[in-house]
């Protein structure tokens, strides 16, 4: 069970960054285009969000299942240790919660273009804090 839901996370994570890459340049291009805020233009947020989800859920049961998260709490000083049970769940959760909160704070928006900038701003950030915060060198060594 633990090596399924590790190659379905690590699967996700490439279909989530897409995703976010494509809802920030959407929101980019809208807002530099003055274009209108369409249905389109919010599926592709919401997917976005729906998506980012769905992978902190699988992230979680992965995360407490594992036998790397449990045995390697205690030991801090080891950078790869600390970047799977530390940094990549703690940064990966605040990226979400500001994807969330842009979710959020558009639906609030009166505008095209407050709509456009908060999805940039906020998606932007989130895809940037999981960015930095991927384990690639364990990403690398299993291609």
């Amino acid at each position: 069970m633990y090596n399924f839901i590790q190659k379905f996370h690590s699967g996700w994570a490439y279909l989530v960054l897409l995703l976010l890459v494509v809802t920030v340049i959407n929101s980019l291009i809208g807002l530099i285009s003055k274009k209108e805020f369409t249905a389109k233009d919010r599926k592709i947020a919401l997917f976005g969000l729906v998506f980012t989800h769905i992978q902190l859920v699988v992230g979680l049961i992965l995360y407490f299942v594992s036998p790397l998260g449990k045995a390697s709490l205690g030991q801090m000083s080891d950078a790869t240790l600390r970047l799977t049970s530390l940094e990549h769940p703690l940064i990966n959760i605040i990226a979400i919660i500001l994807i969330t909160i842009g979710w959020s704070k558009h639906k609030k928006s009166t505008t095209n273009k407050s709509k456009f900038k908060t999805i940039s701003i906020f998606y932007g950030l989130g895809l940037l804090l999981i960015l930095a915060r991927i384990p690639w060198h364990l990403w690398f060594n299993k291609m």
